[in-house]
């Protein structure tokens, strides 16, 4: 990255210089200048511009395309509301109709927030079962690395304990410890 201010990056690809327009979390992310940086880019083409957008990760980039096939929202607004606010939040006020919360954003009048609300509905779905199904991974990871540091703790080497753990979708850490407990008696290692 050879400049950066709140709202544009000029980075290098290839000795080739680009100027890049950003939200404010996405400058925020950005480390310091003469670094590597990835960007999730969509390029607009107009008569007059050919303009690129930037955004630190996929999902930015993928509420930004949702917010632009909105009617009345270009792009200079879609970086805007992403910049007043983060994306699952965003996708939260959509979800649960927070007009007076769109509202609020710089730029979002009733009728716009209106639209967002109706035009994004539907586009945000798909999100909704991902973001869940993500958050539902995460949790099952923390029970299970709580129910392995707790075999450890009774004695099982590390190897021991993932083996047992290996293949039990339990998301009650107590009942995994047992399960696991019981495989581990079934091994032959009982004696615990």
């Amino acid at each position: 990255m050879l400049e950066k201010r709140i709202d544009q990056a000029l980075v290098e690809v290839n000795g080739i210089g680009y100027e890049v327009e950003i939200s404010l979390p996405t400058s925020e992310r950005l480390g310091d200048l003469e670094e590597w940086v990835t960007l999730y880019t969509h390029l607009i083409i107009r008569d007059d511009a050919h303009t690129l957008y930037g955004f630190h990760t996929e999902k930015e980039r993928e509420l930004f395309r949702c917010l632009i096939k909105v009617n009345g929202v270009g792009p200079k607004l879609a970086v805007s509301i992403q910049s007043s606010i983060d994306s699952d939040s965003l996708i939260r006020c959509v979800r649960d109709n927070d007009l007076k919360a769109l509202v609020s954003l710089p730029g979002i009048g009733k009728k716009t927030a209106e639209k967002l609300m109706i035009d994004m509905r539907d586009r945000l779905k798909d999100w909704e079962s991902q973001d869940s199904l993500q958050r539902t991974n995460a949790t099952h990871n923390d029970v299970i690395a709580d129910a392995e540091s707790a075999l450890i703790g009774l004695g099982y080497k590390p190897q021991e304990a993932a083996i047992a753990l290996a293949g039990i979708d339990e998301k009650n850490v107590e009942l995994l410890i047992r399960l696991a407990l019981r495989r581990l008696a079934l091994n032959g290692r009982g004696d615990s």
